[in-house]
């Protein structure tokens, strides 16, 4: 069974531009990757969890607080995609704002260098911004790629 995610794409408007937030991962892996290295905020879920609720979960903890709140009605369910390593990840928008700057990411242990014997923390998320769609679709993980596109046509944005 493929492993599954669920995860909470942030949007705003800004000067005129639908903006959407995004997460780049921490770590010595990701440290000098940007372009196709962005995410949404997600986190793995079991079988029978509330996705919308895990969605949310994941948002507090790779950011350090929680989304914020939904319109009762307004959230958007961008439903799924599979990314190359085989993770189902569902999705779901939100409008709403976020200071990208301040966020406090949960953390995570590891052996750093390989076989080296040490062990080092680093946090999940080591930064968030705010981008256009243009923007985004440079940045973003590939296959996540698919949730700008579904959210542009839910809001009925072009370009």
């Amino acid at each position: 069974m493929a492993r599954t995610s669920a995860g909470l794409l942030l949007h705003r408007r800004r000067d005129g531009h639908l903006e959407v937030l995004l997460v780049h991962p921490g770590g010595p892996f990701w440290a000098k990757k940007d372009l196709g290295a962005w995410s949404i905020p997600k986190g793995e879920h079991g079988p029978d969890d509330d996705e919308l609720a895990c969605a949310e979960r994941e948002f507090a903890e790779e950011l350090g607080s929680r989304p914020p709140p939904a319109r009762p009605g307004h959230d958007l369910d961008l439903g799924t995609i599979r990314q190359s390593g085989g993770k189902v990840v569902r999705a779901f928008a939100r409008e709403g704002d976020l200071d990208a700057d301040a966020i406090v990411s949960n953390e995570f242990e590891v052996e750093w260098p390989p076989r080296s014997g040490r062990r080092q923390v680093f946090p999940e998320v080591d930064r968030a911004g705010w981008f256009t769609l243009d923007e985004a679709r440079d940045r973003i993980n590939a296959a996540q790629a698919a949730f700008l596109e579904r959210l542009a046509h839910g809001l009925g944005v072009v370009g």
